[in-house]
């Protein structure tokens, strides 16, 4: 633990660091900016309910039920029931990162000051944050927020499940194991706990960090395919960029021609055509457009990352201060950035999977068919093309939008539902299915090397990649068990590594 990076909280943050809290374990420490923040606004929500104010959740109960009252001596109970009745999520649970992350969000919620809550619960993810216990939290079942974020609060209370240490385990044994005590809610704060984006920024952030590592590994393994393809460099001039002036499109058209810069492969057969296939040379198009779709999203979720998406907020500013209910509780932005993520996957895998396929096919290759000396005895890599196939089928049904649809929920009082946590939570499955399409055309980059006039140089770049990759995966001149270099290779990616090692010699690529 002592060599763990301590993050502290209180000002922006950003999705580097949001990604090394939740899936690397680096510690979570508050400001004294947090502190005070979050102190005052529990003052006013305390003033209140003395007062005895309406306020949506706080005296009065949720959604449908909020023009009941609730007396002030029953506040703590309403807290304690919202958990409990809203703990109805079901399935598989989320993963423990997704869980940490989504700890993190309340953190990030409720710590801008608008949230009524006391420090205490706070503190308490603080510490599941830091010591590694984690809340099991099923993962389906939610229209944006309220029933992931109720399971993981059970833990607050000694209810529910959690891991700790490697073991699942109660509730209350999670906590006593931890030097824990249940947590006794008070006004507002079992409301606060589960309102708002937090599942969905939290899953939406994970997988959009994947999902950018991914496109710059596509570009890398692209370029690979190009230069073993003997490709033709005009559809990268930076003149054809200048003229589309795109920003993403530019910069990764600047990409391959550093990756491939000094490749006396591409250098030998320059000329020899006027323009290759699509896949080949609309790569600075598509995956250019795909970028944009990321950047997009990355703007749209490290705002939700550092803003409150509470319901109601309590504004305290001076002459006025009041509980305001609203709707920032609404994942439409969250949710729509992440549909136009998958779809940006997608694409970025149905080109690679074109490209690979150039790679197997002798008849477009001129290279042995499917990458095998002796063909019809050895099947090579002719099956690796149908598990990406069989992937961008899946990833195609995931692209269909989650935001477009509408089921209203608690009698007609949420008529319009944004549906934005299944948007956030399919794109996990987007990222790792990408991954694993890019590592299967890694594959036959790799492997094809033996037929593309080995005596000939490979870029720099290129050749440190195929130097390392060579270091785990054995050149195939028979059949061989293929599916531990599919995993090394979409670990290769999933890492980082591939990005370092091509950066090593190209420079930090766009």
């Amino acid at each position: 633990m002592d060599d763990k990076r301590t993050i502290v909280l209180g000002e922006k943050l950003s999705l580097e660091d949001f990604v090394d809290i939740a899936r690397n374990g680096a510690l979570v420490e508050f400001s004294s900016a947090y502190r005070e923040r979050v102190e005052r606004s529990r003052a006013l929500v305390e003033q209140w309910v003395a007062d005895r104010r309406v306020m949506y959740g706080v005296t009065t109960g949720f959604g449908a039920l909020c023009t009941k009252a609730i007396d002030p001596l029953q506040t703590a109970r309403l807290q304690e029931n919202i958990i409990l009745t809203h703990s109805v999520s079901v399935g598989e649970p989320l993963s423990i990162e997704q869980v940490r992350a989504t700890m993190l969000m309340v953190l990030q919620n409720l710590g801008q000051g608008y949230s009524g809550v006391r420090m205490i619960p706070l503190e308490y993810y603080r510490d599941f944050l830091n010591t590694g216990l984690t809340p099991y939290a099923p993962g389906d079942g939610s229209v944006g927020y309220l029933s992931p974020e109720a399971h993981m609060a059970l833990v607050l209370l000694g209810k529910g499940k959690a891991w700790y240490q490697g073991e699942l385990l109660s509730g209350e044994e999670a906590l006593r194991r931890a030097g824990m005590e249940p947590l006794v809610l008070s006004s507002k704060e079992g409301l606060a706990l589960i309102s708002g984006t937090t599942s969905a920024t939290a899953m939406a952030a994970l997988s959009l960090w994947d999902l950018e590592k991914a496109a710059r590994s596509a570009d890398i393994v692209g370029a690979m395919s190009l230069e073993a393809l003997k490709g033709v460099m005009n559809a990268f001039d930076p003149r054809v960029m200048s003229v589309r002036p795109h920003k993403e499109q530019t910069d990764t058209a600047e990409n391959v021609r550093r990756i491939l810069d000094g490749s006396k492969l591409i250098e030998k057969y320059a000329g020899s055509r006027v323009q290759d296939a699509l896949s080949l040379r609309c790569i600075p198009q598509l995956h250019g457009a795909a970028k944009r779709m990321l950047a997009d999203a990355r703007s749209v979720i490290e705002t939700e990352m550092n803003s409150c998406c509470d319901n109601p907020i309590i504004w305290p500013g001076d002459g006025e201060q009041e509980a305001i209910s609203a709707c920032n509780a609404d994942s439409s932005y969250v949710g729509m950035e992440m549909d136009g993520a998958c779809i940006a996957a997608v694409s970025l895998a149905k080109m690679s999977e074109r490209r690979n396929n150039r790679l197997i096919d002798g008849s477009l290759s001129g290279y042995p068919w499917f990458c095998i000396s002796e063909p019809g005895l050895n099947s090579g890599l002719m099956i690796p093309q149908y598990t990406q196939a069989g992937l961008i089928n899946q990833m195609r049904m995931l692209a269909t939008p989650s935001s477009i649809d509408n089921t209203p929920t608690c009698g007609n009082q949420e008529d319009y539902v944004a549906m934005g946590y299944n948007a956030c939570r399919k794109a996990a499955g987007m990222a790792e299915k990408l991954e694993y399409v890019l590592a299967i055309e890694l594959l036959s980059a790799f492997e094809v090397q033996q037929f593309a006039d080995p005596e000939v140089p490979r870029s720099p770049a290129t050749t440190a990649v195929l130097g390392e990759i060579g270091k785990h995966v054995p050149m195939m001149e028979a059949d061989m068990l293929l599916h531990p270099h599919i995993e090394y290779l979409k670990n290769l990616i999933h890492s980082g590594e591939l990005i370092r090692l091509a950066e090593k010699v190209a420079g930090t690529l766009n």
